[in-house]
């Protein structure tokens, strides 16, 4: 049977995305090398654990400043944190014509708060408008591949694990979310994913 729900990963699948950006553009900000802002965010795990839902966008604020030892305006760091997405625009077609055969689709990612405000307050469209239920690792205090979050999705979906296909493009997340007892496939290409999707009885509107 062909799922009854198709979750999307947002990073590298439906958004493209590059850390390093992130860390040159904060840095700008603040007046430190962007290799300090690397240590800092992503060595040290505070972007870990915003994503998480361990801290706040402030508490994260407060301890990066407290850490590269700079205060600089919290509204400019978060969006030069935040200004790293471009749409992945092979995949849309993909996306338009399951909505249009009358498939439901979901977002399953690990991201934080400020980055989903920023992708999904109408900056790209096709969030809103073709993805619900969001399962979020910030909103559920969990992490791909860890089970909770993939139960945390089969919960909000009302259905099933089994009634439910995972697209991501770490085998790790693919592993886990198999564990948890959910369909998954690991992206890699648009078409690929087309020959995954028809494997499963997926049908296209063509």
């Amino acid at each position: 049977m062909p799922p009854r729900l198709i979750l999307f990963d947002l990073g590298n699948v439906l958004l493209t995305f590059d850390h390093h950006l992130a860390c040159q553009q904060m840095g700008e900000v603040a007046g430190i090398p962007e290799q300090r802002v690397w240590q800092v965010v992503f060595e040290e795990g505070l972007q870990r654990r915003l994503e998480r839902g361990d801290l706040t966008a402030a508490e994260f604020y407060d301890e990066f400043c407290a850490q590269a030892r700079c205060r600089p305006d919290m509204a400019a760091l978060m969006h030069a944190g935040c200004a790293i997405f471009q749409l992945h625009v092979p995949v849309v077609p993909i996306v338009a014509h399951l909505r249009a055969a009358g498939y439901r689709l979901g977002i399953l990612s690990n991201t934080c708060e400020p980055h989903w405000d920023y992708v999904s307050r109408g900056r790209f469209a096709i969030i809103a408008k073709y993805f619900d239920p969001c399962v979020l690792s910030y909103r559920v205090g969990a992490m791909k591949p860890e089970r909770k979050i993939f139960e945390a999705a089969s919960e909000a979906a009302g259905m099933a694990p089994e009634e439910l296909l995972f697209l991501d493009d770490q085998p790790a997340n693919v592993d886990g979310a198999r564990a948890a007892g959910l369909d998954a496939v690991l992206y890699t290409s648009p078409q690929r994913l087309i020959v995954d999707l028809i494997r499963r009885g997926v049908r296209f509107n063509l």
